[in-house]
């Protein structure tokens, strides 16, 4: 019979949030594929799992992956584990647990931490329904895409960011319209140095500008729909800048509906009355 790859999720800091079937499954298994070997060590002396590990990363998975999925049909299991909390998210194995479903093989997750939910629960924000960004990338086309996304959301969005550049993503996100927004930036989750900040997307970017965080942040920012009502002014502002920037009066409606989250026709009204400044 083949085995079973075991997804299993570790703590995203606190040891103790180790859960007692993960600590079952890492000691059963043949081998423990590791994120880090180094990092993982303290886990397994923790919980006294003398099980061997071997290092599966985004620099060797394209190698290691057919082999592990031979061993898999052989009849041996493995437990994949990150460096800290669910596997996948953010994190290597897409890879490995699609490979190992195309050839039959047993997936079974073993639930636990995860930085994301974590931060969402505690964040007093939405939680009824969410998307999750994992890390922008750090310019071009791409992050631009995701930082819109992210502003006209109606949901709530939860991100990972960089220490350095939290200041600097939040304050994308303020210009893309959404510094109203409620937010929240958690880091050093279930740590000694545990925080969790509240307030505006604005608001929030202004301080880390002045402060960069320390340890593993996550930022969730509220949807649309969460944002204060503006009042009149604001929008005919915000619909004159617009226009000022060459916007027709269609593109000017459009951008009211995404940032704000008024209806249609009222930003069209807005639109409309906006004097062309050409």
């Amino acid at each position: 019979m083949a085995g079973t790859l075991f997804v299993v999720s570790t703590p995203i800091g606190n040891l103790g949030d180790m859960t007692h079937r993960g600590a079952e499954v890492l000691a059963s298994v043949a081998a423990i594929l590791a994120e880090d070997t180094r990092h993982s060590r303290s886990l397994l002396d923790a919980y006294e799992v003398r099980t061997p590990m071997l290092a599966y990363h985004e620099h060797n998975e394209a190698r290691m992956t057919p082999q592990i999925v031979e061993r898999l049909r052989g009849g041996e299991s493995f437990a994949l584990v990150s460096d800290a909390g669910t596997p996948l998210l953010s994190d290597p194995g897409a890879r490995l647990v699609a490979a190992a479903i195309d050839a039959g093989i047993a997936v079974s997750p073993v639930p636990g931490a995860s930085a994301l939910l974590a931060a969402l629960v505690a964040s007093g924000l939405d939680a009824t329904r969410f998307t999750f960004y994992g890390f922008l990338a750090r310019k071009g086309r791409e992050r631009g895409e995701a930082i819109e996304a992210i502003a006209a959301s109606r949901h709530t969005a939860v991100l990972y960011e960089a220490p350095g550049r939290v200041g600097a993503t939040l304050a994308d996100l303020a210009d893309a319209g959404a510094a109203e927004r409620p937010a929240a930036v958690a880091r050093e989750l279930t740590k000694t140095f545990e925080e969790i900040r509240r307030g505006t997307v604005g608001a929030l970017g202004a301080y880390y500008a002045e402060q960069a965080p320390r340890g593993e942040v996550v930022i969730v920012v509220g949807g649309a729909g969460d944002a204060p009502a503006p009042d009149e002014a604001t929008l005919r502002a915000r619909a004159a800048a617009l226009r000022s920037a060459g916007a027709t009066p269609r593109d000017v409606g459009r951008a009211l509906v995404a940032e704000f989250g008024i209806g249609r026709n009222e930003a069209y009204r807005i639109a409309q009355a906006t004097d062309d400044p050409t």
